[in-house]
């Protein structure tokens, strides 16, 4: 028998460059499409582990129609999520600009882990100050703080981004988020069941490596000069930078987005068990809503996950949420 040719085509699209290191450990979405719903555009969970369900085949022109699919998912732990403010922004020079801040007076102490809390309430008069300005503003988002102390992994320090606000009518998005300022905000209010999103994330942090686990290059033969484990060139020394070359250099830890991940399952654990015996390995045990994303999700457990409405969505992707005959609860305790 002959031996057998493993394909493995070299890794690391040098699209990104230079690889460098994440900002913060949570992500920051830059670019989300324009949709008409008046509501937050997405939603945010910590990554608890994956395990596999089951179900139907239900789509009419799949192969396997009919027949019973074993499919891997990603458990996301959803805590609701706290509307602590909104902010208005105008156009300037430079792009665009903070306009107004208007920040809720229902705060949590929590919050003081992560900034310093106003002593005096003006909640009322910011937001009249935000309703007069309205009409010198071009986008409005909406600041909304975690609260991972209702997850099972033991943390109290919560994250504060910003999200975008559906719809095109100013004065229409306005009304929403003052309406949810300083309320909660359930997964199952934001998300649905069968359609699909953009997860953004945080990628597994790997360190300093080197060309061969970071962009798959082949070793060279054992006798050649100056090394084995590099490259053979670095290209020409009289450009720039030699940016074509894979260089060793920073490996994980960047900020990425997996297009169009389907969400099956929307629940909480009183539902829809959902935790294995003795909990999932590294994370403990899901305490709150948590949904099952179909297929693998950037970044390590315990990461925080940020899901956006799609900007690649496909015109045929189906909306519809199969039917789940069963979840694996099988132990992960090795």
């Amino acid at each position: 028998m002959g031996h057998i040719k493993r394909k493995r085509p070299r890794r690391g699209s040098l699209q990104f460059w230079h690889r460098k290191r994440a900002n913060r450990i949570y992500p920051r979405i830059r670019s989300q499409p324009i949709f008409n719903d008046v509501q937050l555009a997405g939603f945010a969970g910590y990554k608890a582990g994956m395990t596999q369900v089951f179900y139907v085949d239900s789509k009419p022109t799949s192969p396997t129609k009919g027949e019973t699919l074993r499919v891997p998912v990603t458990i996301v732990e959803c805590p609701p999520i706290k509307v602590i403010g909104l902010r208005l922004y105008k156009n300037s020079i430079l792009g665009s600009a903070i306009l107004l801040d208007v920040f809720s007076d229902a705060f949590d102490m929590d919050l003081k882990r992560r900034l310093t809390l106003p002593k005096k309430k003006m909640e009322q008069q910011r937001l009249k100050e935000a309703e007069a300005a309205l009409e010198k503003a071009t986008d409005i988002k909406a600041v909304v703080a975690t609260q991972p102390k209702h997850a099972g992994f033991g943390k109290k320090k919560p994250e504060i981004f910003e999200v975008q606000i559906g719809g095109t009518d100013m004065k229409a998005r306005f009304d929403y988020v003052k309406s949810v300022l300083g309320k909660e905000l359930k997964v199952s209010d934001l998300m649905t069941a069968g359609h699909y999103y953009d997860a953004h994330a945080v990628t597994t942090g790997k360190g300093y490596q080197g060309v061969i686990k970071r962009f798959g290059v082949r070793r060279k033969v054992h006798k050649s000069e100056k090394g084995v484990r590099r490259v053979g060139t670095l290209g020409a020394f009289t450009g720039a930078k030699t940016h074509t070359v894979p260089h060793p250099g920073q490996m994980g830890f960047h900020t990425r987005t997996e297009y169009n991940k389907q969400v099956l399952l929307i629940s909480n654990p009183k539902e829809q068990e959902i935790n294995p015996i003795g909990g999932i390995v590294q994370y403990g045990v899901v305490k709150s809503d948590y949904i099952l994303v179909s297929g693998s999700v950037i970044g390590p457990k315990k990461r925080l996950i940020r899901f956006g409405a799609p900007i690649r969505q496909k015109a045929k992707q189906g909306t519809q949420a199969p039917e789940l005959q069963s979840i694996s609860l099988r132990s992960q305790q090795g």
